[in-house]
């Protein structure tokens, strides 16, 4: 039986994931690894479903190679790996940021296809043009692979305007700036797996909180997307791992107008040197910031949780209620205080957590004491599950 490509490609890095058929709920990697360095010295590692290293070698590129042709390299190692091993590709399923107003559901790719993604690439620049660098290099060296998109802004379509509107001049707004949203694949995973934990909540007002060093929330009712936390681009909402999240504009034209910065220094500001980061003056890691004794880094991890909160109170306005807490993500599934930092804040809710469940349970699992008004859950998420699960039925 062939199998499936999971690609999630960005400026330096390669991740990647290969899935058999057929694909069941359950069904895991069989492969799984990245390239890192791409543009620099690029090395690749492959692990098993065990998570035993089988490849993990540096890639040899000239220094003066494009960046195309350092990605192109990548994917040759990778793919005479797979081939080395007599893995055969049915077809190659990428994460792609963006699929505008356009795109509200996986799409199989042609050469068109393509050529439309990338006028989007205004709108994600520091994501889309890399998430379709790999489409073209595969459709060149194979062009009977089949290859589908799966879109993180997808999940989002069902919102209503008056959810996704800025109020700006409506010429802009009719231009397509709007509140678009994002980590749509992981939450598209997280509604299918929420009826297993919530029962019949999961069909109330549920707020999923993704977080990592890029943590967005999204309010559902009835496993759909009402409202989320970020907007426009991938840097409103959340206070994040080296992202401020949302900021007044004000402060952007402060920079620019008394400080000299220029779009570049103050997209640096916006997505490298914020967050987590630029509060702690550490580590963009929670893990680093939760095992030091620095005040810069509790102050970091509770302004975190403080953010985090406050959304939480606005998704439950855009709900009308709520009735399930969810949590995912690598900070999400792991940071048991980081957890119970939010709830805290959200305890005149009706939130009471089990502390020990919190603090000692795994995997799927709730976590509300009895009493709680409101469910607590932990829920992994598996975005590359799910690009497997929409490639397989696109191709099949």
């Amino acid at each position: 039986m062939k199998n499936i490509l999971v690609i999630n490609a960005g400026s330096s890095s390669l991740k990647f994931a290969v899935f058999p058929q057929p694909l069941l709920e359950d069904t895991a990697a069989i492969y799984r690894g990245q390239v890192e360095g791409i543009g620099e010295r690029a090395h690749i590692v492959i692990s098993n479903a065990l998570g035993e290293r089988l490849l993990d070698a540096d890639i040899d590129t000239p220094a003066s190679a494009s960046l195309d042709a350092q990605h192109g390299a990548s994917f040759s190692t990778l793919l005479s790996w797979l081939d080395s091993e007599d893995v055969q590709l049915a077809g190659v399923g990428h994460r792609v940021l963006h699929g505008g107003d356009k795109f509200n559901a996986p799409v199989r790719l042609t050469a068109e296809i393509i050529n439309e993604l990338a006028e989007f690439i205004p709108l994600g620049p520091l994501h889309q043009p890399h998430n379709l660098r790999p489409t073209r290099l595969l459709a060149a060296r194979f062009p009977a692979l089949p290859q589908v998109a799966c879109f993180d802004t997808a999940f989002h379509q069902t919102q209503r305007p008056l959810a996704t509107t800025y109020a700006l001049p409506r010429a802009l707004t009719d231009s397509g700036i709007k509140r678009y949203g994002f980590h749509g694949l992981s939450y598209e995973y997280i509604a299918r797996q929420l009826p297993r934990v919530l029962g019949a909540k999961a069909h109330g007002g549920v707020v999923v909180a993704h977080l990592g060093n890029g943590a967005s929330m999204c309010a559902m009712r009835d496993l759909k997307s009402v409202a989320t936390s970020m907007g426009f681009t991938a840097a409103e909402g959340l206070m994040m791992g080296t992202r401020t999240g949302s900021i007044d504009p004000g402060v952007l034209l402060h920079l620019m107008q008394h400080l000299g910065y220029d779009a570049n220094k103050i997209a640096n500001v916006i997505y490298r040197e914020s967050g987590l980061l630029g509060v702690s003056g550490i580590s963009h890691d929670m893990r680093t910031l939760e095992a030091s004794d620095s005040p810069h880094a509790r102050e970091a991890i509770d302004l975190f949780c403080y953010r985090a909160a406050r959304e939480v109170g606005s998704l439950a306005v855009a709900l009308g209620g709520i009735d399930a807490l969810v949590f995912t993500g690598g900070i999400g599934e792991h940071a048991s205080g980081v957890r119970a930092g939010i709830v805290k804040h959200l305890s005149w809710m009706g939130m009471v957590m089990d502390e020990r469940a919190n603090a000692e349970k795994r995997g799927l699992f709730r976590m509300d004491a009895p009493g709680s008004r409101i469910a607590l859950a932990v829920v992994p998420t598996n975005e590359e599950w799910m690009i497997a699960h929409h490639t397989a039925a696109l191709i099949r």
